[in-house]
């Protein structure tokens, strides 16, 4: 079922959403070389829980860590460990945030040195693929207007679409109804009403669109080994717009 927050939870998540966002903030300090990647989700959980709030993530459905982390080929539900960050690594960091009963959920690609121009672009392109999806948003508009623009986006800067994921409704639970693809045709789709929050989330591939899961039951990495991008903000739907609830991603 899809809900239409109040005022109230509406604040309670612009809360959760800021919070999130200076985690993003605080995790970005530290992406270098020789880090490991629990090193990373250390100084998540202790900035979450600092600011009296809880990881949403940590023991979701039993996943052990408390933000995603996800390097090169892996797209999404990277589980921290002893992974060292090289450099020319691109870190995909995924954190959702939960305060007084209410999630946001966001996330980065970030270079780490220096990799080749193509990977550039693709992280790039994945962020203004965010946007491109944000702007069709607006009461009245569709589901399928989102998916529709961040897919025609990708595949003019010759970027595949992994379909297998998508972003989701946001509130009481990190993931909600409706599902939000990363591909459609506009037009189709749940209507957006004024108050309903949602997760957009491109996850865009160098090479093939083709995915597969890890033995860990979590991790999904593409097919052919080439690199994934991902961006994601938490937005409620307005009148005659969005509203970002997780801050502006930081270029």
């Amino acid at each position: 079922m899809i809900s239409i927050k109040s005022s109230r939870e509406i604040d309670l998540m612009r809360e959760a959403g800021k919070i999130n966002y200076l985690t993003h903030e605080e995790v970005k300090k530290h992406i270098r070389p020789g880090i490991k990647t629990r090193e990373l989700d250390k100084i998540a959980y202790d900035f979450i829980i600092k600011h009296q709030a809880k990881p949403s993530f940590l023991n979701y459905e039993g996943f052990p860590a408390s933000i995603c982390i996800s390097v090169n080929d892996e797209v999404v539900h990277g589980i921290p460990g002893d992974r060292i960050i090289l450099d020319g690594d691109i870190v995909s960091i995924d954190i959702g945030v939960e305060l007084h009963g209410y999630h946001s959920d966001a996330a980065r690609t970030y270079i780490v040195g220096k990799v080749s121009d193509d990977v550039a672009l693709l992280v790039k392109n994945t962020e203004e693929a965010l946007y491109v999806g944000l702007q069709k948003i607006r009461e009245g508009a569709k589901i399928g207007d989102i998916g529709a623009a961040i897919e025609d986006f990708a595949h003019k800067n010759g970027l595949s679409v992994v379909e297998e994921l998508v972003g989701h409704g946001v509130g009481t639970n990190i993931h909600e109804d409706p599902d939000v693809p990363n591909y459609g045709k506009k037009g189709t789709g749940v209507t957006l009403k004024a108050g309903m929050v949602i997760a957009v989330e491109p996850m865009l591939n160098l090479g093939s669109r083709y995915v597969y899961m890890y033995d860990n039951d979590w991790t999904i990495a593409t097919d052919d080994g080439m690199p994934s991008a991902h961006f994601e903000h938490t937005v409620v739907v307005t009148k005659d717009g969005y509203e970002i609830l997780t801050g502006e991603i930081s270029k």
